[in-house]
């Protein structure tokens, strides 16, 4: 009855907590290392991962390191380092720290930045907020002009479906390129993710037409066929209104904390002692 009465509590205690039985990595001591625990553990230590993602091998290290960890607690307590004067000073550091950070999150929790404020934001500064124009391109590389004017020749007087089925043979029986297999297709682009040589005849070029003159650049010898056109195009509000609102409350906030700091200083004594000048040489 007695043990029954035990396993109970201890599963009102895992209840209360939130903690489920499948949670508990490892216990120390009685000590609990939890799924939580190790989380926290890889946020701190291996950026944009994972516990729950990570293999059963690097699992089990991380499980490893937490076991050392209370384990090194424990052995800095038998050593008295608590009541260390080094270990005293550190600490209220640290606590002073998080008294600021956690000062500073509900200062920013009470910056307000309202809708209408985003939209104005947004209005006039519309032209930041836009898809630069891109272009959807095929071509043909190979290693020189020669080579390339003989393809050029081959699709003259090729339009329409013909020209393009005509430029995806040949570039993948003739492109160099790792794109070839694919009939040279480059995909979606915008100027800036080419480089110079190449985009700029590019983006001068009419839908379903091959560039008539080879473009030469660092790779090679290029032919291309220009498939889509897509304009430069502005962003809606409603898709930007949450980096805007974002945006506008770290600015609000460094606004507001640089005021109150003037204020605390108004208010507080402060004595700032000069440096003693170096002597001047004799």
């Amino acid at each position: 009855m007695k043990k029954m009465i035990k396993i109970s509590m201890v599963a009102a205690t895992m209840m209360a907590t939130g903690l489920m039985a499948s949670d508990i990595l490892a216990t120390v001591d009685g000590k609990n290392i939890t799924k939580q625990d190790a989380q926290m553990f890889v946020r701190t230590t291996m950026q944009d991962a994972t516990y729950e993602k990570l293999p059963a091998e690097q699992q089990k290290m991380v499980t490893e390191r937490l076991i050392e960890k209370i384990l090194f607690v424990e052995a800095a307590k038998k050593d008295n380092i608590e009541n260390s004067a080094e270990f005293k000073d550190n600490l209220e550091k640290l606590k002073e720290n998080l008294l600021v950070s956690l000062w500073m999150k509900e200062q920013m929790k009470n910056t307000l930045v309202s809708d209408s404020e985003a939209k104005e934001f947004y209005e006039k500064n519309k032209d930041k907020f836009v898809v630069p124009e891109t272009v959807h391109a095929r071509h043909i590389l190979v290693e020189d002009d020669k080579a390339a004017n003989e393809l050029i020749a081959q699709m003259k007087g090729l339009q329409g479906e013909k020209l393009k089925e005509k430029f995806i043979a040949l570039a993948k029986e003739k492109s160099a390129g790792q794109k070839g297999p694919d009939g040279g297709d480059l995909g979606t682009f915008s100027k800036s993710q080419m480089v110079p040589e190449f985009a700029e005849p590019v983006f001068k070029m009419k839908v379903g037409e091959i560039t008539l003159t080879p473009v030469k650049t660092q790779f090679g010898y290029h032919v291309v066929y220009l498939e889509e056109k897509n304009p430069q195009a502005s962003v809606a509000f409603d898709q930007v209104k949450e980096k805007i609102v974002e945006s506008l409350k770290q600015q609000q906030f460094q606004t507001n904390l640089t005021e109150v700091a003037k204020e605390l200083k108004t208010k507080a004594k402060i004595e700032i002692k000069e440096e003693p000048k170096p002597a001047a040489a004799k």
